[in-house]
């Protein structure tokens, strides 16, 4: 019989002869299939191609070379991108520090000590009573048989925390590309909206030229005058009010990317492309598993729970370690590297608990709960991640729904205006009716640009849903504590 059988057959009999109890710890959550999360009737009349995942450059499909370059510059060297490759690095540390428990351990150690010996102890004369030099040199080995895989498992744990955190950096990516993205639809918006606040500056100057005439020609009183006066300065505080928010958003943009505010100066007027409308891929929610960042970085973590659990029960049963070192050891230096001062030892070393006052069934438990939460976060970040295609495809059907009904209004309002701008010339109207048509030329052309920028961004938060490109690498089985 070989050494390491004999050392299973001791810790064979060391498991037999009784150890802490694992009864009733156990896991009680259940990982979701996705399969069984209905959208058949919400994604109803929608488009489906195979190939509809976005790209990783997703934000291209918008047409603006300017905001790709603010995307590309944000992701090279932004704060928040490099705080993620940090923690991907921290977390690969990890992986590899607990890694090594796996291998045989080798150190060397030097003790040499000057010392007085005691007179009334084993040490004869002449060395009893006074100093000398104690020395040892070794050079030494151990290494852990792990015949219940602890050591395999807090490895699996460790590299599902770090397949985790390659996730979430991808995430962050998604996270970051987006809100550059929405930043510059925003800001798309605002000049969109200045040019409606110019054009109704322009409207409104043009129809007091025309009361001062007419109040000069004694048609119109002062009142009119007045009430043509008083609209002026208010579209003038309007432009004041969107050019500070223009200001406002290119301020984000410039720190979104990692800048200060004089960045944010040099961005000049977004041209970005109307969306293709929404175009979804024909495997959901199945394939949704795979394609986002979040749902991945869930799924690792679940499985590095199931591997705590699994170390955390090793800990119930024997250690069994080897332990050997070879050496030099003497009294004085003079002998100290002669053949007769050579040691060398080797043994296994045992371990197994019998009563631990609750520790490890408290740990057991923790662990179990660790792991229903993760499995629970799971489950949640999956619902959540195919409701928010849901969404988008929701609110891409309100634009299309809505956008017909919004150029039909435009269209009478203008006729509209004109038709009272006329009557107010030819005396059949008063200055009310010009300015309540205008009212609502402004009110329709605003929602004009409203729904240009929320089909822009629901196109921006579909490639989100979609997962931005992502490609992920989930456990290889759907698998729960060992």
């Amino acid at each position: 019989m070989n050494a390491r059988a004999l050392l299973a057959g001791v810790a064979a009999a060391l498991v037999a002869a009784g150890c802490v109890s694992t009864e009733g710890l156990r896991t009680h959550a259940t990982l979701t299939d996705p399969a069984k999360l209905q959208a058949t009737r919400s994604l109803a009349g929608a488009r489906f191609s195979p190939d509809a995942w976005p790209g990783a450059d997703w934000w291209k499909s918008l047409g603006d070379p300017q905001l790709d370059a603010l995307i590309g510059e944000a992701l090279a060297d932004s704060p928040s991108i490099r705080l993620a490759r940090a923690r991907v690095e921290r977390a690969n540390a990890l992986a590899e520090a607990a890694g090594a428990p796996r291998r045989p351990q080798v150190n060397a150690a030097a003790n040499p000590t000057d010392q007085r010996f005691s007179e009334n102890f084993i040490y004869p004369p002449p060395y009893g009573g006074k100093w000398y030099w104690q020395n040892q040199a070794t050079l030494n080995f151990s290494y852990d048989f792990d015949f219940w895989g602890k050591n395999a498992a807090v490895y699996a744990a460790a590299l599902g925390e770090a397949k985790a955190a390659e996730a979430d950096a991808y995430a962050a990516r998604l996270v970051l590309s987006s809100a550059i993205a929405r930043a510059y639809v925003q800001l798309a918006h605002g000049f969109d909206l200045l040019d409606l606040a110019r054009d109704t500056l322009a409207m409104r100057e043009k129809v007091l030229v025309l009361v001062r005439h007419r109040v000069a020609a004694g048609i119109d009183s002062r009142v009119e005058l007045k009430q043509a006066e008083a609209e002026i300065p208010a579209a003038r505080e309007q432009i004041a009010q969107i050019e500070e928010t223009i200001a406002l958003t290119r301020n984000q943009l410039a720190a979104l990317g990692g800048e200060g505010p004089d960045g944010g100066l040099k961005i000049a007027r977004p041209r970005l492309a109307a969306p293709q409308g929404a175009l979804l891929p024909s495997r959901l929610p199945a394939d949704l598993i795979g394609r986002r960042p979040d749902v991945i970085a869930s799924r690792w973590r679940v499985e590095a729970a199931a591997r705590d659990i699994d170390a955390a029960r090793a800990r119930f049963y024997p250690d069994v370690n080897l332990a050997a070192f070879v050496g030099l050891q003497s009294l004085g230096w003079s002998k100290f590297l002669e053949s007769g001062s050579g040691i060398a030892g080797v043994g296994p070393a045992l371990s197994l608990p019998v009563f631990d006052g609750g520790a490890l069934r408290g740990n057991l438990g923790a662990r179990n709960a660790d792991y229903d939460a993760a499995v629970e976060q799971y489950n949640q970040t999956l619902a959540d991640a195919l409701r928010e295609v849901a969404d988008q495809l929701a609110a891409f059907r309100a634009v299309e729904q809505q956008r017909p009904q919004v150029t039909e209004g435009l269209a009478a309002a203008r006729e509209a205006y004109d038709l009272a701008l006329v009557r107010y010339k030819s005396g059949l109207s008063n200055l009310l009716s010009v300015l309540s048509a205008e009212s609502q030329v402004i009110a329709q052309r605003s929602l004009v640009a409203d729904l240009r920028a929320r089909e822009l961004d629901a196109s921006i938060n579909l490639a989100h849903a979609l997962g931005g490109g992502y490609r992920g690498e989930p456990p290889l089985a759907t698998r729960g504590p060992e």
